[in-house]
């Protein structure tokens, strides 16, 4: 038994594809399965139902990569003990962001980050929460940046802001007269929202729910991946959509106008550093979490009279 079959082995259960995992391992798919058949015969095993596509794990297999996970973990631990000894942190980091927030805090802290730590090696990715969960869990993320809570027991939460919901009303809205509102006031509104899979997109359905539960044919809920995409709608097609407060941080005036931020307690994103328990890099990741609260406002950083929304 070797380390690189373990790698191997984790890479199909990974990928659920041989073709796949030889392709992300840097060897070819022939080396890959010989070394596979190897660790099955000196194990006496079948470690995954070849018979099934996409390729699956037979149970005692499961349990065999549950295994090998734990083994690499342990390696890794080796290399992250050296690195802490060091005054210049070097390495990589794979960070996984939703992308209602990816767009408006990644550009303040990046540059910066990188110019004190240029040894340091970013990979980053904008995607749902539940995958950047699932790729926490299969090892191929380091470190999530999420909305929470996740109530999940294999991660860790580490709060680091909340951040305030706003109303952006059109130009002909009822609601232009008024300097703040609350969820009854958006019923008559059509509303813009994202689409299914985004956690955003259920906080503000929490917002509105019960209000919208009244009376749900006055409403329309037009779908989008975007942020940007909703406040177009809203200045092209009347209505109104909800925003996080990051991305109205830069508006002109003109913009701004059409902003009315939730009377008190106001709906609030709780926004973490989401690891696994036995997560390693725990120094890139405490200086990440430095570089963040460095640029978030003041405000941002207390819960006092704010309402958090799930995000289920």
């Amino acid at each position: 038994m070797t380390l690189v079959q373990l790698e191997y082995i984790i890479a199909v259960d990974t990928y659920k594809s041989f073709v796949l995992a030889a392709e992300k391992s840097f060897v070819t798919q022939p080396t890959l399965s010989m070394q596979i058949q190897k660790l099955e015969k000196s194990l006496g095993v079948r470690i995954f139902d070849r018979s099934k596509q996409p390729i699956v794990p037979t149970d005692i297999g499961a349990v065999v990569i549950n295994q090998a996970r734990n083994v690499l973990k342990e390696r890794d631990k080796i290399k992250e003990l050296i690195s802490e000894t060091q005054d210049e942190l070097g390495g990589e980091i794979r960070i996984g962001v939703i992308p209602t927030l990816a767009p408006y805090l990644l550009p303040k802290i990046l540059g910066t980050f990188m110019e004190k730590y240029p040894k340091m090696k970013l990979q980053i990715w904008e995607s749902t929460t539940t995958k950047v969960i699932q790729e926490l869990k299969l090892g191929l993320l380091d470190c999530g940046i999420l909305s929470t809570p996740l109530d999940d027991n294999e991660l860790s939460e580490n709060p680091l802001f909340y951040e305030s919901f706003v109303a952006y009303i059109s130009s002909d809205s009822n609601l232009n007269n008024t300097v703040t509102v609350n969820a009854a006031d958006l019923l008559e509104e059509k509303l813009w929202l994202l689409n299914e899979g985004h956690c955003m997109r259920n906080q503000v359905l929490n917002i509105c729910h019960k209000k919208r539960m009244l009376n749900p044919e006055q409403t329309l809920e037009y779908n989008t991946g975007s942020v940007e995409t909703l406040k177009r709608m809203v200045d092209m097609n009347s209505g109104v959509t909800i925003l996080p407060e990051l991305s109205i941080l830069d508006f002109g005036e003109d913009d701004l106008e059409h902003v009315r931020y939730f009377k008190s307690p106001e709906p609030v994103r709780e926004i973490s550093l989401v690891t696994t328990k036995n997560s390693l890099k725990k120094k890139a990741i405490s200086f990440l979490k430095d570089e963040i609260l460095s640029v978030v406002p003041e405000k941002f950083k207390s819960s006092k009279r704010k309402e958090l929304m799930s995000i289920d």
